[in-house]
């Protein structure tokens, strides 16, 4: 991974999977982006995102248990990994300081 830096849709698809937990696959982060953020996602997009950041580190998936609801499948759930709430956190400090230097936007 070159450095601390990550898309903002893969910063978004990251801070969802936190938020969700257990519930962190596909459907439930496109719903939850929908529902946070008013922004209609595909689930491909999520999918090829979430891909990636499990190819950087960042992410881990594993199989859960199906459901009558999800008509007998499994679901792929995914969770960051320590990597990935670093760069969270790294993310999330460095923004802060930024607006912080703008005192129209001061966030403390």
């Amino acid at each position: 991974m070159k450095g601390n830096y990550l898309g903002e849709f893969e910063e978004l698809v990251m801070l969802t999977c936190v938020f969700l937990k257990e519930e962190a696959y596909g459907i439930n982060i496109v719903e939850e982006i929908r529902l946070k953020m008013d922004r209609v996602v595909g689930l491909s997009a999520v999918h090829m995102t979430l891909y990636r950041l499990e190819d950087k580190g960042l992410v881990t998936s594993d199989m859960k248990g199906a459901t009558a609801q999800r008509g007998g499948r499994r679901k792929r759930v995914f969770e960051l990994t320590q990597a990935g709430f670093k760069i969270l956190k790294d993310i999330q400090e460095k923004r802060h300081a930024f607006y912080n230097l703008i005192p129209e936007f001061k966030l403390s």
